[in-house]
């Protein structure tokens, strides 16, 4: 009997195991939606390639609380809750509990969210991009302007947005979901960053490409990521764009264009130096082995200075006093970036370590990415 017992008690605390850990795989969305007596609210999925598949659902009562959930993604992914055409989009990535209010004939735009960054950024998003769709309807419709210029209004609102949502919401961001989700944003059906024509938001597709597959490797939504920038850079004739760092505008050119200040304080703009055949060095002078990988570049900087090289030597030291005293009489352009790897630069050019070096030919046009010293002498005598 004492044994039955102990297999008993077994068997209970094995199905508690079991379903501790299946209920630990799921996520909730929990709130309240008021003004929605016997309506059903639905939990959807968004997938990437099979549309939008049901979750979850429940009939509100006139309280209006609910309790929904999921099983948890592998990496981030998107839902929605939607009471007929009225919708609250969300980001899922563990196993969190999402929390939103709301009264039903303001739900899509009048909603707060709790328990997730990500969802509450997705939140703002969605009211800028309100904010947006407004006034390119009034521009449109604005008959005092001539086509052309109605036309021009709305590019250029379109243009101002996208600036300030890069720089506000996605830089050193790219790999957050709130992220993915702004470069995706539609208005009237079109895609607000366009990867088909314009090579600076392909620029900014690859940022996040790289970043996310860092951060989720080969996900289905980093591959996603990956196929539009490679795609959009084949359809802009790889042409890569500049981020103008200080007054926060795009700008195109052969190069991603840089400006860091030099040891006086001066900004040094590596497009200032498009008369040279350029070193783009990315290095940190506090790694082993930095000692004598100056002591190459001086040989290589004496030999053929004269020729038409200069360096352009990014340190991502975290110490400015450190960089300055070993930068202090090093001949060539030497400048600190501050944000060391949290900033834009570092996930632009990929760099997976340091140091990193790439070949910037005459005009301002990049050559390629060097792995050893020996390959950049090689590579420069054909760039003389």
């Amino acid at each position: 009997m004492k044994r039955n017992l102990l297999w008993t008690l077994a068997a209970v605390l094995l199905l508690t195991a079991v379903g501790c850990k299946k209920d630990g795989e799921k996520f909730h969305v929990e709130g309240c939606i008021t003004e929605a007596r016997d309506t059903m609210l639905y939990l959807e999925h968004l997938t990437l390639n099979d549309g939008v598949r049901k979750i979850d659902s429940v009939k509100l009562d006139a309280e209006g609380h609910f309790s929904l959930k999921g099983d948890r993604p592998g990496n981030p992914e998107f839902y929605r809750l939607r009471i007929g055409r009225q919708v609250v989009n969300l980001s899922i990535d563990s196993t969190e509990t999402v929390r939103v209010t709301a009264s039903l004939p303001h739900m899509s735009l009048g909603y707060k969210v709790e328990g997730s960054g990500n969802c509450d950024t997705i939140r703002l998003l969605t009211l800028k991009l309100d904010t947006l769709g407004q006034a390119i309807r009034r521009a449109a419709a604005d008959r005092s302007l001539t086509i052309p210029e109605r036309e021009e209004k709305m590019q250029a609102l379109i243009h101002d947005y996208k600036t300030d949502i890069k720089l506000r919401y996605i830089q050193n961001r790219y790999e957050r979901a709130s992220s993915y989700y702004a470069m995706f944003q539609t208005v009237d059906g079109q895609m607000v960053f366009n990867p088909v024509s314009d090579p600076s938001d392909v620029t900014w597709f690859a940022a996040l490409a790289n970043l996310w597959e860092m951060h989720y490797p080969g996900s289905p939504r980093t591959l996603n990521l990956a196929s539009i920038a490679m795609d959009g850079k084949k359809k802009t004739h790889r042409r890569v764009l500049e981020i103008d760092m200080n007054d926060e505008k795009v700008h195109e050119s052969g190069i991603i264009d840089m400006g860091f200040p030099d040891k006086t304080g001066t900004e040094r703009r590596l497009s200032d130096l498009k008369d040279y055949v350029v070193l783009l060095d990315f290095t940190a002078y506090s790694m082993q082995g930095s000692q004598e990988r100056t002591l190459a570049l001086r040989e290589l900087y004496n030999k053929y200075h004269a020729r038409g090289l200069e360096i352009y030597q990014v340190s991502l030291d975290p110490d400015e006093h450190y960089w300055k005293t070993v930068s202090e009489h090093l001949p060539w352009v030497c400048v600190w970036n501050r944000e060391g790897l949290a900033n834009d630069i570092v996930a632009i050019y990929n760099l997976q370590a340091l140091p990193t070096w790439f070949l910037v030919a005459r005009g301002s046009n990049l050559s390629g990415r060097m792995e050893l010293m020996g390959d950049i002498e090689e590579e420069f005598q054909k760039l003389l």
